[in-house]
């Protein structure tokens, strides 16, 4: 029988595991918010969680036959089967109270959210399918940035989905862009970074290099809280830090203020 109990990771309390489920996973001791999988990031923003998944038939290859201590192909393999997804993002379309909107929702269990060519291609075709169909797009993000394993390949990835982006914005359609618990390398400096309103969520991790590479390169220790949503509030990278739960209906309240929707 599985174990109801856990432990939070910032106060250590016990909890009863029902009590984070039904608080969206987030601790109602000290508030700390759980990382969370595509599938529940879109399960929580769409309307009764109802969504019709897009561009499932697209599978990363090892163009490069990299192999470090395990063959590339061998790790795609594990991570596909441990999070039953094909890669690291999941595109959707459904309704946000009533508003029909695509989402692309990036999954951190998935070789840490790396973006490689399948991740660049879906977020891609995400963009370009709301420039087609004139609807909203979200991203969520959450990745340790691009594919080691895939190389130039990884890297040009942020020059394609920015330049798919720059089309959503030219046809003046509302991307917003939801920070979540880390996102760093490549995936912030593109898309992550890029939005008409850029969302933190508590205490997440955001930057290019992590905090540790920084503190090595310039010889200084850094302030506490650094690279933190709130922190990057405060200093203009964000435009806001919403918590998990009132989040859909910031997101909602936002869309609707784009597209001059009245409730």
């Amino acid at each position: 029988m599985e174990n109801p109990w856990t432990r939070c990771n910032n106060c250590q309390r016990i909890l009863y595991k029902q009590d984070i489920l039904e608080n969206r996973y987030v601790c109602p001791s000290c508030n700390f918010h759980f990382r969370l999988g595509a599938q529940e990031r879109l399960e929580i923003l769409f309307d009764e969680g109802r969504y019709e998944l897009l561009d499932e038939g697209i599978f990363p290859l090892d163009a490069l036959h990299f192999e470090d201590t395990r063959k590339y192909t061998v790790r795609l393999e594990e991570s596909q089967k441990k999070t039953r997804l094909s890669e690291a993002v999941l595109n959707a379309r459904g309704t946000i109270d009533g508003i029909e909107t695509i989402v692309s929702a990036m999954d951190f269990s998935f070789m840490g959210g790396s973006m490689g060519s399948v991740v660049g291609e879906k977020i891609q075709q995400a963009f370009e399918r709301a420039t087609k169909e004139k609807l909203p797009l979200i991203i969520i993000s959450t990745s340790g940035g691009a594919r080691m394993q895939e190389g130039a390949l990884s890297l040009m990835q942020l020059m394609k989905t920015s330049a798919a982006l720059a089309r959503l914005g030219q046809a003046r359609l509302p991307y917003i862009s939801v920070l979540v618990d880390p996102t760093t390398g490549g995936t912030t400096a593109s898309y992550a970074m890029l939005g008409d309103i850029n969302i933190g969520e508590p205490n997440a991790l955001i930057g290019f290099a992590g905090p540790r590479v920084i503190e090595q390169t310039i010889k200084e220790k850094l302030p506490k809280g650094f690279q933190r949503s709130e922190f990057l509030l405060l200093h203009g990278l964000l435009d806001d830090v919403v918590e998990r739960k009132p989040l859909r209906n910031y997101i909602a309240r936002a869309l609707r203020l784009f597209l001059n929707k009245h409730p």
